[in-house]
């Protein structure tokens, strides 16, 4: 992939092969100049097991990472546990798919404890042939497997005004990317017979809030999934377990779980989530409904907030970019806060709704740099600057921050969220 214009107009190419080489020129570089996330270090490295005198861990039912490994979700402070939240920690992650323990939560009244025996999914309202079917009546029907990233609306709602959150995983967490499996919707509402009254779908879920979302037929009607299983693995229950909606490219409320009931409906339900809830305040006081599509984004996962570099040299900047409408075309960064731009390579495989790593060599000269990258997904839309989002939104909005993200990397190293 062909970079655009550095800092003296000349393009050039990169590959990983032309990065490892300027790695090694200069000798120490490698040592000195490349750097990725810090891990905490151990005080004195073991020294090596004799396998004469002691055993490894015995084999075990269900695998467990490393107890080097300490990545782990962190909760949103609100008053209760039961109405909360947690971020991924995308800092810490590889490649696009999330693992499914570590997939952000966003729960309204808790997670409930479903026997999946005895769940049913009630599908009724303006149809011909209504219905309540069991888990196993569903997987005896065809399944396909969707890889697609799920992102809530209120993902960077701390971000309008100013910089507030010190991290990425606290800016930039509440999207996750898992591949799901189960009965595309379509498949069921073809069994059922839609009557042409039909026009919306009401998804209601088995917690204790209730959550229900009005959906058009039409979407319903493309894409979306009744999932059972994620990561090749049943659900987790703070994922929905043992049903849920999988709604490619739309805000994460709409991805009902534990779903328990669809309704075919003339119009929308107008319930608390779609108008107390999930609109967007306009500055002249007005709320835009039903802004379902979640607008195209990017990161730069590494450095981010919190991360030191420990000096000047040769670096990899990692990110991460996706889009509700599509694929991912490219992604541009930027070192000087917006003034130039190089286009990022692409890290295979770029996949249409998910997450796609980007990446890009920046040698930093130990100065005062500001890091930023923005998206232009396959429709053309492009990822828009704070001010031009907040020119258009108002500060008084809440929900779909898209904007363009800033990291301050100051002389010392330490690196931090910044507007600009």
């Amino acid at each position: 992939m062909t970079n655009g214009a550095d800092d003296s107009g000349v393009g050039r190419r990169t590959s990983r092969r032309s990065f490892v080489r300027r790695l090694t020129v200069g000798g120490g570089a490698l040592a000195a100049g490349l750097a990725g996330p810090a891990r905490s270090p151990a005080a004195e490295p073991p020294a090596p097991a004799d396998p004469t005198r002691e055993l490894g861990h015995p084999v075990s039912p269900y695998g467990t990472r490393s107890r080097f490994e300490t990545a782990v979700r962190v909760q949103a402070r609100t008053p209760t546990s039961v109405a909360s939240w947690t971020f991924t920690p995308l800092q810490d992650s590889c490649g696009i798919i999330t693992p499914s323990a570590l997939h952000f939560e966003r729960h309204h009244a808790g997670v409930p404890d479903i026997d999946p025996a005895r769940h049913r999914l009630l599908i009724h309202g303006l149809v011909r042939r209504p219905v309540v079917l069991t888990l196993a009546d569903l997987e005896r029907l065809p399944a396909v497997s969707r890889t697609h990233m799920i992102e809530c609306s209120g993902n960077g709602l701390t971000e309008w005004a100013t910089p507030t959150m010190p991290d990425v995983q606290r800016t930039h967490g509440l999207t996750s990317c898992s591949e799901w499996t189960g009965v595309l919707l379509a498949t069921l509402l073809g069994e059922v017979g839609v009557e042409p009254a039909g026009l919306w779908v009401l998804a209601e879920g088995g917690d204790a809030a209730a959550m229900t979302r009005s959906l058009p037929i039409d979407k319903c009607l493309t894409d979306v999934l009744v999932a059972y299983g994620q990561n090749g693995e049943a659900l987790r229950p703070e994922q929905g377990y043992p049903l849920r909606l999988v709604v490619p490219g739309w805000e994460g409320n709409t991805h009902v779980k534990w779903l328990r009931r669809l309704k075919v409906v003339a119009a929308p339900a107008q319930t608390r989530e779609e108008t107390a809830k999930y609109t967007d305040l306009l500055p002249d006081g007005t709320a835009r409904q039903f802004t379902f599509v979640m607008e195209a984004k990017s990161v730069i996962t590494f450095p981010s907030g919190g991360h030191r570099l420990p000096g000047s040299g040769l670096y990899e900047l990692r990110g991460l970019a996706w889009s509700g409408r599509g694929a991912v075309r490219s992604v541009e960064v930027s070192t000087d806060g917006g003034r130039s731009w190089q286009a990022a390579e692409l890290q295979a495989p770029v996949l249409r709704i998910a997450h796609t790593r980007f990446r890009l060599p920046w040698r930093w000269d130990g100065r005062d740099a500001l890091l930023q990258s923005r998206c232009t997904d396959e429709t053309g839309y492009v990822q828009p600057t704070l001010a031009e989002l907040v020119a258009v939104r108002g500060l008084r909005s809440h929900y779909h921050q898209n904007a363009v993200q800033s990291w301050r990397v100051a002389p010392d190293g330490r690196v931090s969220n910044v507007h600009a």
